[in-house]
């Protein structure tokens, strides 16, 4: 059975717990990092040597980061579905993973400001300028989503994946967004899914 290490409130590891769920695979998933510790054990570093989450071992195969677990589990599992078989629209789902980590990047200080950070510790004018850079960068999602249902198409793949995770807590997390019609309307789409909703949109923490 697949087994896939991480806490169930890490951006990354809702990733490759949606994936797996999309793809209606049966895992066992093992908690890990922040207030689980394990991840600097000896054992986990023998896992992953980065002491990160999530890590599957896939029948005795052991692979780490998110966006390459997302993509091994739907070319494996999801051939024609997450993983598109035209050459150019799973370029295009790519494109969008990658783009991902320019949103999570930008996005972090809003997050960690308000969820991870003691309400006095926080630093208002990081928290402020992280919403601007993140907005600036959801116009070009919500540009690139009109005329079409997802990022790479009329047809949800893996490319709507790690930046639907991301999406998920700039929709639900107390701040001013500007109104990005095409986003809306494709997160509410997400939402329709019954794996989104089930490992993805759930309280923040």
């Amino acid at each position: 059975m697949l087994k896939i290490w991480g806490r169930t409130n890490s951006v990354n590891v809702k990733k490759a717990l949606w994936c797996a769920e999309e793809l209606g695979l049966k895992y066992e998933r093992i908690d890990a990092g922040l207030q689980f510790g394990v991840v600097n054990s000896p054992e986990y570093r023998k896992l992953n040597p980065n002491g990160l989450v999530p890590t599957i071992e896939d029948h005795g195969y052991l692979l780490w980061e998110s966006h390459a677990i997302v993509r091994y589990l739907a070319a494996k599992h999801g051939a024609g579905r997450l993983w598109p078989l035209d050459l150019r629209q799973r370029a295009d789902a790519d494109r969008w993973m990658d783009w991902a980590f320019t949103f999570q990047a930008a996005f972090r200080p809003v997050f960690w400001g308000l969820i991870r950070t003691p309400p006095g510790k926080r630093d208002a004018a990081a928290i402020e300028e992280g919403c601007r850079k993140a907005a600036d960068l959801l116009a070009i999602l919500d540009a690139a989503l009109a005329g079409r249902k997802y990022v790479a198409g009329d047809a949800f793949t893996m490319g709507d994946i790690p930046i639907g995770c991301h999406v998920q807590l700039w929709m639900r997390l107390p701040i001013e967004r500007p109104s990005q019609p095409q986003l809306e309307a494709w997160f509410e789409r997400l939402l329709e899914r019954a794996p989104y909703r089930k490992v993805v949109d759930i309280p923040i923490s």
